[in-house]
Parts: C-alpha cells; sequence; structure tokens
C-alpha cells in the first residue's frame, strides 16, 4: 500500500472523473482486498488470532491491500487531518470515525441528516440494506474540471460500535455497481478502531494522525 498526504480541497478520487459512466481502464475491485466479515472491530474486540497487518493513524488501523494506495485528506490551513482515502483504480474507501453514546446508534441518527444535505445540494440519497446494514446510495449532480457536468454515486455506510461511529463512503465503480464490491467491503470489514477512553462530545471526529514513517515526507513531492 502506498501512502500520499493530500490537500482536502484539492483530491480528485480515482473513478469518479464523470461516474455516469463506468471508468475507462478500470481494473475491477483491488486484488488482495479479502478479509474477515465480522468487521469493522473495536480494537478491544480484535479476534486474538487476527494477525491481518494494519498501518496505525490513531483513531483508524487499516489494513493493506494490493493495487490500493492510502492518501490522507489533509485541511492545509489547520495541518488536521480530516479523513482516510483508500483509492485504486477503479474507486474509493473514504473512512471517517466519529464519538457515540454508549450503547447508541448514532448512525440511525445521522442518516436522516446526510439525505437532508444532499436534497438541499439537489441531490438524492436513498436507504437501501447493504453487508453492513441500511447504508444511503446517493447521487449528486457536480462540474468536472473540464466544465462539463456529470452524476457522482456514493455509497455511504455507518457502522456502530462501542462509544464510536465508524462512516465510509464508497466512490467510483464500488458505488455504482454494489454487487460487484466485495472487495472493497472486504477492506471495510478489516478496519479497526481505537476510540480511546477520554470524554468527547457525541459526533466529534475521531483524531486521525500520520504514522510515523510519513511524518518524514515531505508534502510538496508528493
Amino acid at each position: 500500500m502506498k501512502f500520499r498526504r493530500k490537500s482536502a480541497e484539492t483530491e480528485q478520487v480515482p473513478g469518479t472523473e464523470d461516474a455516469v459512466e463506468p471508468v475507462d481502464g478500470a481494473d475491477g475491485p483491488p486484488a488482495g482486498a479479502t478479509g474477515p466479515t465480522a468487521g469493522p472491530y473495536d480494537i478491544d474486540d480484535l479476534p486474538e488470532d487476527d494477525a491481518t497487518p494494519r498501518m496505525d493513524l490513531g483513531s483508524l488501523m487499516v489494513a493493506p491491500a494490493e493495487g490500493v494506495e492510502l492518501r490522507l485528506q489533509v485541511d492545509e490551513q489547520t495541518e488536521q487531518v480530516q479523513s482516510v482515502l483508500l483509492a485504486g483504480s477503479d474507486g474509493a474507501l473514504e473512512l471517517r470515525a466519529f464519538a457515540a453514546p454508549r450503547n447508541g446508534d448514532l448512525w440511525t441518527e445521522v442518516r436522516p441528516k446526510i439525505a437532508a444535505d444532499f436534497a438541499q445540494r439537489g441531490g438524492t440519497a436513498d436507504e437501501r440494506e447493504g453487508r453492513f446494514g441500511t447504508e444511503l446510495h446517493c447521487q449528486l449532480t457536480v462540474q468536472m474540471a473540464d466544465g462539463r457536468t456529470g452524476t457522482q454515486p456514493s455509497r455511504i455506510i455507518g457502522v456502530n460500535g462501542p462509544r464510536w461511529m465508524l462512516r465510509a463512503t464508497l466512490l467510483g465503480r464500488p458505488a455504482m455497481e454494489p454487487d460487484g464490491a466485495g472487495a472493497w467491503e472486504d477492506l471495510l470489514a478489516q478496519v479497526v478502531v481505537r476510540r480511546g477512553s477520554h470524554p468527547m462530545p457525541v459526533g466529534a471526529e475521531l483524531e486521525i494522525t500520520l504514522p510515523r514513517e510519513a511524518e518524514r515526507i515531505d508534502p510538496s513531492t508528493s
């Protein structure tokens, strides 16, 4: 897995340049992306026999996969990492984690708010059942770099954990063709969340940190 640090404002996700049609040259789901079906996991609930290597990003631990590049979306002004992006040739998976109430169901609470936000921007967000429960299948009209407009699909998945909620957004072909997105869903199932024991407001984002090896990388060269 390659690592890159990118500005959240300028990032272009492979497979979403014109999501109305399949991406030219797409190779299908990333090779080697197989894993458990019971995850994502809380760090305290990770099976003892789990030997999957993962990159430690603070609140999130992410398993590598062949053909997938790990990028951290960074706010250039605050230098704060906003999300983790796993990008392949045909799409991407964005990951963000939030503090949640103990034994609560934050995903059920935030789904209508996400749908309302899409509607306000002229898009749609429909609830459907998937591997991880109820998810949102969204459509939004966007303007491309060349001035054309297209419809960008996305699938937003919410996973409730002990005092956390993981929000995962599939982009590109995994959003357009859910039945063929098993390898991408396996990547999500391998994610481990580290909430920490300190008190946090409900809905606060869990901190994502640069891995040690990445701290030595000059962003201007990525």
